[in-house]
């Protein structure tokens, strides 16, 4: 499988990250090693968990371990933004990005728990 057949949910997360990455480095010192910690290991393992469903006959449990981690990123980037580490306008992007991930990890599973 090539990057280009890999699911769209895996780009998104990939793209994701190339985004949010260089934002993290650029938390308050206060927050880099904690909130930023927390935000980028957890979408590396959502993409991790991504990439792996990706190759496996058995998607659910990995999908639905994607979704739950995601749902805790939601929130920890609601908390970056609320202790103002982030501004405004990277938020709100940030936030319509985990949304759209979201979508397409949920049509992911969707399709999975629907009989062919």
């Amino acid at each position: 499988m090539t990057a280009n057949s890999l699911p769209k949910a895996v780009q998104d997360c990939h793209n994701l990250l190339i985004w949010l990455i260089p934002l993290l480095d650029n938390f308050p010192r206060n927050r880099r090693f904690t909130l930023g910690e927390r935000l980028e290991s957890g979408m590396l393992e959502i993409l991790e968990l991504l990439v792996e469903a990706a190759y496996v006959k058995n998607k659910r449990d990995l999908l639905k371990r994607a979704n739950s981690r995601l749902a805790v990123i939601r929130h920890l980037w609601r908390i970056a933004n609320e202790l103002q580490t982030i501004p405004a306008k990277r938020y709100e992007h940030g936030a319509r990005l985990l949304e759209d991930l979201g979508k397409q990890v949920g049509g992911w599973l969707k399709s999975v728990d629907t009989p062919q």
